[in-house]
């Protein structure tokens, strides 16, 4: 059977699984509304609202099975379904742990019932999930009448958590380069380094230290992204480049790409030499398992923080800055690294987007010349600066999409050259934010809204 794929908040996970899992051991429901996108042929549901079923009004003894949905619950959320342009998913759970799947009384009466709900869904998909205590399985309807099953799901947090209707056993050999790291994380964390899909924003003095330690630590999927080239004043930070590269304005997507094809040469790599802000760009990042935000511009910003949001993929943004007072002392040096996850840590929120800025970026040189924006100067860069974001967000990613650390409040980390000390910056949350809210337009919405793209 073909597949598909689901992404929901940590949040929204556990309210689901602490309401199908109580005290009493037995079995209960809820229904899911997701939004619907398309990764290649693959559907992803991303999951926007929980409503949880009350047992003995919304969940009742079934005529057949067990337990069941009533009708009258049934029909308010497939017509909110049909109406918001969600995808209506009945949930309940199992007994098991690792392992699970529907039983042949579920996909009866899915038989039964899910034809007419395709009718009243208009063009959605609507179907089912099945939760073991460490395992998902699904039983999704497509328009069209094909049916998918589920490939993997995975819960948003600060760590990243995936599930599968049944425990993979089938460990890849592994070369011995990455013996030492194995005795950290063992096979199965390398394995599933070798299985994830990073994507890099900006290749300049960051993104180039990013691109080295990800592949030297076996990642095996890269999406690049960088329309700029290597210059001369880019030597002392971008890794790997020479001389030569600046002489014949290699772009940055390649160097990112031979350093990777050094350090892991089983690697895939799709690069990228455009703008993300680009339509064409920014959806072949909807599918990542991790995005890396190490471009300065507002309108990467803006796309990523859209992305993070609206197809619930984690992120980090990363920044070092230095500023120096008339007399060229320098009066402040940090770096800077904010996760960003579905509902929490929104660049918006936390008045990391500049509207202003916004507006000059999409003006060209000749516009901001007769405008009197002026030319901007670059802004200092400093490798080591650089060094400090990049290697504590790879950290940070090594210990939380291997599940190595527990789940822990999202802080900003803002790290002092000056001083040596970390400062935890708990970030902002708008009630009403229009980007990571569920009051909002976007949250979880899938391909149901547009990202904030230039054409192209």
């Amino acid at each position: 059977m073909s597949k598909c794929r689901l992404h929901i908040a940590r949040s929204d996970y556990e309210l689901l699984w602490h309401h199908l899992y109580q005290e009493d051991r037995d079995e209960h429901g809820a229904i899911l509304l997701a939004g619907l996108s398309e990764l290649d042929t693959t559907p992803l549901l991303t999951v926007r609202e929980v409503h949880l079923a009350k047992d003995g009004v919304d969940y009742v003894a079934g005529k057949i099975g067990h337990r069941a949905l009533t009708p009258q619950f049934i029909h308010r959320l497939i017509t909110r379904a049909r109406d918001e342009r969600l995808v209506y998913l009945a949930v309940h759970n199992h007994g098991s742990d690792r392992q699970v799947g529907f039983s042949d009384i579920d996909l009866r009466s899915h038989e039964r019932g899910y034809p007419a709900l395709l009718q009243i869904a208009k063009g959605m998909p609507v179907g089912a999930l099945v939760l073991g205590r460490r395992a998902m399985q699904a039983d999704l309807w497509m328009p069209d009448g094909s049916r998918r099953e589920l490939d993997e799901a995975r819960v948003i947090g600060m760590k990243i958590e995936r599930l599968a209707p049944h425990l993979s056993r089938n460990l890849d050999s592994v070369d011995d380069q990455y013996d030492r790291q194995i005795r950290m994380f063992g096979r199965v964390g390398q394995q599933t380094l070798s299985r994830a899909h990073v994507a890099v924003v900006g290749l300049g003095g960051i993104g180039s230290l990013l691109v080295e330690y990800l592949a030297r630590l076996g990642v095996g999927h890269f999406t690049l992204v960088d329309d700029d080239t290597v210059e001369a004043s880019n030597l002392s930070r971008l890794i790997g480049a020479s001389q030569s590269d600046a002489d014949n304005r290699t772009p940055k997507v390649q160097l990112a790409r031979r350093l990777i094809q050094q350090a892991n040469p089983s690697a895939y790599i799709e690069h990228l030499n455009a703008d993300v802000a680009k339509a064409s760009v920014a959806n072949r990042l909807k599918g990542c398992g991790y995005i890396f935000l190490a471009a300065d511009s507002m309108r990467a910003r803006l796309v990523v923080n859209a992305l993070v949001h609206q197809y619930l993929v984690p992120a980090v943004q990363l920044g070092s800055k230095v500023r120096a007072d008339e007399q060229g002392q320098v009066i402040d040096a940090f770096s800077a690294i904010r996760p960003l996850r579905p509902g929490v840590g929104c660049l918006w929120c936390n008045q990391l987007i500049d509207p202003n800025l916004l507006a000059k970026e999409a003006k060209t040189d000749e516009e901001r010349k007769a405008q009197a924006y002026g030319v901007d100067e670059p802004n200092p860069s400093v490798i080591s600066l650089n060094a400090v974001s990049a290697g504590h967000a790879v950290n940070d990613f090594l210990m939380d999409y291997l599940g190595l650390r527990a789940e822990r409040p999202l802080h900003y980390q803002h790290i002092n050259a000056l001083t040596g000390k970390l400062q935890l910056v708990e970030p902002r949350k708008d009630a009403d934010c229009p980007e990571c809210s569920k009051r909002g337009m976007r949250f979880a919405r899938g391909d149901g809204v547009d990202l904030p793209c230039l054409e192209g």
